[in-house]
């Protein structure tokens, strides 16, 4: 079947994180979420198209994430970086009033990157995002965030995100998500202090409330606040960016959250396709498990 034709809209700036935010939560607030203009309506993925045009890898921010994530600073970016570029874009998809699923409580489940070649600070980059392939979940409904990068026409980057919305899963017959082999931890101990919440959303534009404080994670079911996954992600791909070509993808699975202030294991190991690594608590259990390939 063929891809449906999508309208393109075009985003100026970076959308205005924290209104952003405010605007994602509000159809997770009884009764405000029924008032006209913030009901979700919609059924389906809308077909639209969002992009940002030639935005100027700023050496300053790249440093700041690089500080928060553990990456060297170097002239171009990090593997991870360009999510930041694409993730307003993300957050202009999903508060949509036609888009069928609340931004805050969606469960952001994998997250696979595929890099052409390394962008260098400096270059002016357009990015786009759409949602694609809404589909039965052994637990809910799962979709795509599909990001794609590009300098001067020449796609750079891409990235797929997978999310779940919890409830009226199909363990027979939905999708049950990526198998990751399973990497044993303990080859270093990473201690992640209570404020990387606020540091990484600094940097990032994700405020989410459940990443910020105990008593605004607490407003929605968590007992403290939670480590960003694509923080998690992307210290996973620091602990191994000495390794890494310039053509890569690296693909990744969220386990479970981890609870700030806390202590992880970091291991990794050689694969038949590249490197496999996990993000484990102390007694072993999973993060997150993810592989690079080469």
């Amino acid at each position: 079947m063929a891809a449906p034709e999508r309208t393109v809209r075009i985003l100026s700036g970076d959308g205005g994180a924290l209104t952003t935010m405010v605007k994602a939560a509000l159809p997770t607030l009884p009764g405000v979420n029924q008032l006209p203009g913030i009901r979700k309506s919609g059924h389906e993925l809308p077909a639209v198209e969002v992009r940002r045009e030639n935005v100027t890898v700023e050496r300053e921010h790249v440093t700041a994430y690089s500080r928060v994530c553990g990456f060297p600073v170097k002239d171009v970016v990090p593997l991870t970086y360009l999510h930041l570029l694409a993730f307003p874009l993300h957050m202009s998809l999903m508060p949509d009033q036609a888009f069928p699923f609340p931004s805050i409580g969606t469960v952001h489940l994998e997250n696979a990157i595929a890099r052409v070649r390394p962008v260098a600070v400096g270059e002016p980059v357009s990015v786009s995002a759409h949602a694609e392939n809404l589909r039965r979940h052994t637990k809910g409904r799962a979709f795509d965030l599909v990001s794609t990068a590009t300098v001067g026409g020449e796609e750079v980057w891409s990235s797929r995100s997978t999310y779940l919305r919890l409830g009226g899963g199909d363990r027979g017959h939905g999708d049950p998500g990526t198998t990751f082999e399973q990497v044993p931890a303990g080859g270093a101990t990473w201690r992640v202090g209570a404020d990387l919440g606020r540091r990484y959303a600094a940097v990032s534009g994700d405020h989410n409330p459940i990443h910020l404080h105990p008593l605004t994670a607490r407003a929605f079911g968590f007992p403290r606040h939670i480590a960003h996954g694509m923080w998690t992600k992307a210290r996973a791909v620091a602990a191994l960016e000495n390794r890494l070509p310039d053509r890569v993808a690296v693909a990744a699975g969220f386990k479970k959250p981890v609870f700030l202030p806390g202590t992880v294991t970091f291991g990794a190991r050689t694969t038949d396709a590249g490197i496999g690594f996990v993000v484990a608590a102390r007694d072993g259990s999973p993060h997150l498990l993810g592989e690079f390939s080469f």
